[in-house]
């Protein structure tokens, strides 16, 4: 994202010890008794899944340091993870806390991930121990042995439906006498019921999740019964992304998004910047950690609170990976590492300077690099966004269009920056018009219909005043926004969450967007997107 003249001048970010970082929040239910690590499935695309435990310290003082364990089934692996460090046995796998996120205090939580293979049916962990108990609560593991006088074990459930929220299942009744029957999520109860059926509700659109059902009486539990897995509705089928404006942790006050979120709406951010650290090692703002730092804490904030990430490489300003890496190869795996770190909803390349932009033999070192990531992330959405003219891409970005043609590269979103490029009076106007422009450059790349160009396309604003003084009002930006929905276009971002205050008369700022506003007024609009 551009941000030139006064917007070139970054502030020094001073290292900064944190209490609270890595995903640790609050609260737990205030009547909770014990420590508990909850286990979801986040995504499934059958050949792997992405998975999340949430500690929950429910008792009345601090945890000091943690220690999740449990088992996956034999040919089951894990790959990349974070919040955590990890050790494996066999089919034994444990994560510990990495210090910074060791301590919960009473009420508190922290959070860990990690990506496993396969996916599908019974790919859950289960065995599940936290700090030697188990991960229900309790001294005793969260699998026993049917006792004596127990029911019999109930049918495998099926998935009877969903919601964005929530997945519905029923089950064939146990033998024996039965007062009723709990469902499990690994080693976790969900719920609990007198009939044989349940709904569990509270949980992340687009999310999979695999349950057991055991019945119960005064004698015991069942076995568990064979395991179902239903994934709640919300997908997108589009590859629409979700409103994400941009947030910079580097300057302009950064706010919590934790606090923009419950003001807005809005589920998601695009992170800024991933730049070279020093070669071709990526690093925030090329001076940040990749992990362990005030951006890792925000990610962890935004995915604890139900959100989720986009996380852009470049920008006008600073050293960029693209003309640091050696190869295509090299820059792929610079891009892997941001992947393996985050498991983001998607990567945008924000190619603007120069330096990338208009040096071909970059743009196509870029390229290439994407079209490997592609191939190695099919779920994660590749996006490129660049500059633009009132009448669409320049020169630089038709080239951008073709090359991506012409090198097979799966670009998921095109998108443009309709700013700083002499919009003059009418930025609703001139936004559609270069959105057009992009529209049709797309068209004659690919051989697409007007909806399919829309649906590969974005649009990335400047809320309130730009660099060249043009002015978009939260009334055009909801126009802006309207039209993007109402074409479908598949992305709307903008510069920045940090400007989203008012300032009136206050010219382009870091901190605030020069114009008359209350606070995250654009961001609002964004979440309607």
């Amino acid at each position: 994202m551009r941000f030139r003249s006064s917007m070139r001048v970054r502030a020094a970010v001073a290292a900064v010890a944190l209490a609270l970082v890595g995903g640790v929040i609050a609260a737990a239910p205030a009547d909770a008794a014990s420590a508990t690590a909850v286990f979801t499935k986040t995504q499934d695309w059958g050949t792997g899944f992405e998975g999340k435990y949430v500690i929950t310290n429910g008792t009345s003082s601090s945890i000091s340091g943690w220690k999740v364990e449990f088992d996956l089934p034999a040919g089951s692996t894990v790959g990349s993870f974070w919040d955590a460090a990890m050790t494996r046995n066999g089919q034994h796998f444990t994560f510990t806390n990495v210090g910074w996120n060791g301590t919960i205090p009473a009420g508190g939580t922290a959070s860990f991930g990690f990506n496993g293979s396969p996916g599908g049916v019974g790919s859950t962990p289960s065995n599940c121990l936290l700090n030697g108990a188990s991960c229900g609560g309790g001294t005793s593991s969260p699998s026993p042995s049917p006792s004596a006088g127990a029911p019999g074990t109930p049918g495998t459930p099926t998935v009877t439906g969903g919601t964005n929220a929530s997945i519905s299942l029923s089950w064939s009744a146990s033998s024996g006498t039965v007062t009723g029957y709990r469902v499990y999520e690994g080693g976790t109860q969900v719920a609990q019921v007198t009939g044989t059926s349940a709904t569990i509700s509270g949980l992340s659109a687009c999310s999979s999740h695999t349950y057991t059902v055991r019945a119960y009486n005064a004698n015991g539990e069942s076995a568990a019964s064979g395991a179902a897995t239903g994934t709640t509705t919300g997908c997108s089928t589009s590859g629409k992304l979700s409103g994400a404006p941009y947030l910079y942790e580097g300057w302009g006050n950064p706010p919590s998004p934790t606090t923009v979120m419950n003001a807005t709406g809005v589920k998601a951010f695009t992170m800024a910047f991933m730049l070279s650290g020093g070669g071709c090692t990526p690093a925030w703002d090329g001076q940040r950690p990749l992990t362990g730092g005030v951006d890792a804490q925000a990610i962890s904030q935004i995915k604890a609170a139900g959100g989720n990430v986009q996380i852009s490489f470049g920008g006008w300003q600073g050293n960029k990976l693209g003309p640091n890496c050696s190869s295509s190869a090299a820059y792929a795996s610079a891009v892997q590492q941001v992947i393996n770190a985050y498991a983001p909803a998607a990567v945008d390349f924000d190619i603007e300077n120069t330096d990338e932009f208009e040096n071909t033999t970059v743009q196509d070192r870029i390229l290439n690099g994407l079209k490997i990531v592609k191939q190695n992330n099919p779920n994660t959405k590749v996006v490129v966004t660049f500059g633009t003219t009132t009448t669409g891409p320049n020169s630089h970005g038709v080239r951008l269009i073709n090359q991506a043609k012409a090198l097979g590269v799966d670009i998921d979103n095109y998108t443009i920056m309709p700013f700083d490029f002499g919009g003059g009076a009418n930025m609703y106007q001139n936004t559609v018009n270069a959105a057009e422009g992009l529209k049709n450059a797309l068209k004659s790349a690919n051989g697409w219909t007007d909806a399919q160009a829309y649906a590969h396309m974005g649009i990335s604003g400047m809320n309130g005043l730009s660099d060249q003084q043009e002015l978009t009002s939260v009334a055009t930006w909801t126009q802006i926004r309207d039209w993007a929905n109402s074409k479908g276009l598949g992305r709307l971002a903008f510069w920045s969450v940090n400007r989203d205050r008012g300032c009136p008369g206050g010219g382009v700022a870091e901190n605030c967007s020069g114009i008359a506003q209350a606070d995250w007024e654009f961001t609002k609009v964004t979440a309607g997107f």
